[in-house]
């Protein structure tokens, strides 16, 4: 397979896989971008077609783990400024406000979830990657992988009925609001 059908054929699933992991659309723009540069890149070391798509899917883990880590100075810093200049509290509000949206409250919650539970789920429900082929991506166990899936969706569904109401409009539609909270407390 050429690099033009892999971009074809994978490019939506790994855009949506990153963005959910980095939750910023430039970022994902510019790492899905890198991902499939360093995919032609090095397309002719792939023995195994069949691995192709969890060899892509580890190259975008890969470079989501590296802009976390890069990210991770930067955002101490930030914060030490946001403290000084009430910043955060103005993140907080902006942050609420934003998980008023049906999508931004249910992924607010998917964001609570532990690193390896929430990389299962954004791979399994996002990408709509095989439990193989995450756990080639992950390099684990398919066994592993059911496991996390199971435990993620299990505490998934806890923290949304702990954190959100959901009920449906006057137009039928269904909306997730978050259960208001005690100061000090996301």
């Amino acid at each position: 397979m050429d690099s033009y059908g892999i971009y074809d054929q994978y490019y939506q699933r790994v855009q949506k896989y990153i963005l959910a992991t980095v939750r910023d659309s430039w970022t994902a723009d510019d790492l899905t971008q890198e991902t499939f540069i360093r995919a032609q890149n090095s397309l002719a070391t792939v023995q195994d077609v069949d691995k192709l798509p969890s060899w892509i899917f580890r190259i975008a883990y890969n470079l989501c783990l590296d802009h976390f880590r890069s990210r991770k100075k930067s955002l101490a810093n930030e914060c030490e400024l946001n403290e000084e200049t009430g910043g955060l509290k103005e993140a907080v509000a902006q942050q609420r406000l934003e998980q008023s949206q049906m999508g931004q409250c249910v992924q607010g919650v998917v964001n609570l979830l532990p690193e390896s539970l929430r990389n299962v789920v954004i791979l399994s429900d996002l990408a709509e990657l095989s439990q193989r082929e995450i756990a080639e991506t992950l390099d684990t166990t398919v066994e592993n992988v059911k496991v996390r899936l199971h435990r993620a969706r299990k505490k998934l569904k806890a923290l949304l009925e702990e954190r959100c109401t959901f009920e449906k409009d006057d137009r039928n539609v269904l909306i997730c609001e978050p259960v208001p909270r005690k100061c000090g407390k996301i």
